[in-house]
């Protein structure tokens, strides 16, 4: 499963933007940042269905990039 952005849409600066995000929080809510975002992110969605789909592709994206 592939995640794919929508056409148009600037990775770049999203990824930017989620790392200044991260650092902001620090290491003790980082976590805490996430999951809230990826709640919010999930309420954001246009049916539950998708954001199953969306979830499991995050999964597998991480398990594929796994250190060996």
């Amino acid at each position: 499963m592939t995640i794919t952005p929508t056409p148009g849409l600037d990775t770049e600066a999203i990824y930017a933007a989620l790392a200044e995000a991260i650092d902001r929080a620090g290491p003790e809510r980082e976590m805490l940042l996430l999951t809230r975002l990826a709640l919010l992110m999930g309420c954001q969605a246009s049916d539950e269905a998708h954001f199953f789909v969306t979830l499991k592709a995050a999964e597998l994206d991480i398990q594929s990039h796994q250190p060996t």
